[in-house]
């Protein structure tokens, strides 16, 4: 009987646990290949990606260079803006005296 026990067991791992073991190893193996494989190609693609959005900001970059005003446009405007303001300033200076002369 114990020889009749001992030769179940061997034939248990002979037929099913060696082939389970074997194919559980197997994928093991497959996924690690796979999950290398799509590792480098996430790298290929990130890369590819990052130097896309370099030459988008770039070529944003120049745009903005080129349509934004110069600095002197700029203190043209601050000029003009100034003596309009000074005239509006001094229009309401003129006009202090004449309200204060209406006042009861």
């Amino acid at each position: 009987m114990n020889l009749s026990g001992q030769i179940d067991l061997v034939w248990w791992i002979t037929v099913v646990e060696l082939p389970a073991l074997g194919g559980l190893f197997l994928l093991v193996w497959r996924n690690r290949k796979d999950a290398e494989e799509r590792s480098v190609q996430n790298h290929g693609d990130i890369d590819s990606g990052l130097a896309r959005l370099r030459e988008t900001l770039s070529a944003y970059k120049l745009e903005v260079a080129q349509t934004y005003a110069s600095l002197t446009a700029v203190k043209d405007l601050e000029r003009r803006l100034t003596r309009q303001l000074t005239r509006i300033e001094n229009k309401l200076d003129g006009l202090a005296p004449l309200h204060r002369s209406l006042e009861p």
